[in-house]
């Protein structure tokens, strides 16, 4: 008797918006490169924009709560899933979902006494005298500066299963691409700055995730946006707050979440910002006291 379909899903049929939008992400990026020539300048502009955008959109919602709460209930089904986003986003979802295990073990931890950070994404690692590193170095010099390498290694050497698919995840990526090229390598030009722009908004997101939130106090590792378009649009990142708290629960979840602790975080001065986090530079900080 076959398996019902909902079966194939190992937490939730809500997990059925971000499966169906990171294949309807797919699409769209073949889509560009298909319709580059048939596309004015004034309609490949917003659209080269709206990818990049899409880029930190899928990092920090589909791909993000892929990591945390895998979507299928089978492996290969998952593993094909993190090959489909790391060919639409340009990099090894399988090694991303160990350096942002470890961002969570760190959760923007301060320097420690040998002067470095166990969160490798921490925004306080460039940081001087216990402040945060500028947000617009942060933002566009991470992409130069992460090195997954030292991460893959002890991968290789401790998963080595999860090595090998990184290496399958990013040899399909660079086919895929090649192949792009192959058919308009005009178009895969033109959107090259445009998918380092969306690693850049996509470090935005992540330094004002964590931007005036307490690296000594769990309930407040997080800065929370409760803005309800970027929490239907992002699948509920704005409550970051909470997920730092509870990184298992579902992003179905967090909202009712918030709900029940919400007195302690308000005890606890958690921040929440009336943005999304990737706008959080409109928004008026404090300076990080102590």
């Amino acid at each position: 008797m076959a398996r019902p379909a909902y079966r194939l899903l190992h937490h939730s049929l809500w997990d059925l918006v971000p499966i169906a939008l990171g294949l309807g992400h797919f699409a769209f990026v073949v889509w560009l490169v298909a319709a580059f020539h048939s596309l004015s300048w004034w309609a490949l502009v917003p659209l080269a924009l709206v990818y990049a955008i899409s880029m930190s959109w899928s990092i920090n919602s589909i791909s993000h709560n892929q990591i945390h709460n895998a979507y299928f209930s089978h492996r290969a089904m998952n593993r094909a899933f993190d090959l489909l986003l790391s060919v639409t986003i340009g990099f090894s979802q399988t090694l991303y979902r160990d350096i942002h295990n470890r961002h969570h073990r760190g959760n923007a931890d301060l320097p420690g006494p040998d002067g470095k950070t166990i969160d490798p994404l921490s925004i306080y690692q460039r940081g001087k005298q216990g402040q945060p590193e500028n947000p617009w170095a942060y933002t566009f010099l991470s992409f130069f500066r992460d090195d997954p390498k030292p991460f893959y290694d002890e991968m290789k050497r401790k998963r080595p299963a999860d090595a090998r698919w990184v290496k399958v995840e990013i040899a399909v990526t660079v086919a895929f691409y090649i192949a792009l090229a192959l058919y308009n390598w005009q178009a895969v030009l033109w959107l090259l700055p445009f998918w380092y722009l969306g690693q850049c908004l996509s470090s935005l997101n992540g330094y004002y995730e964590h931007f005036g939130g307490n690296p000594d106090l769990p309930i407040a590792w997080g800065v929370s946006s409760y803005s309800v378009l970027y929490n239907l649009i992002w699948m509920n990142n704005g409550y970051h707050a909470e997920h730092h708290y509870r990184p298992k629960m579902h992003w179905t979840k967090v909202k009712a979440f918030h709900r029940e602790i919400a007195e302690q975080q308000r005890e606890a001065g958690v921040k929440q910002i009336s943005v999304s986090h990737g706008l959080g530079f409109l928004v008026a900080h404090r300076k990080r006291q102590g």
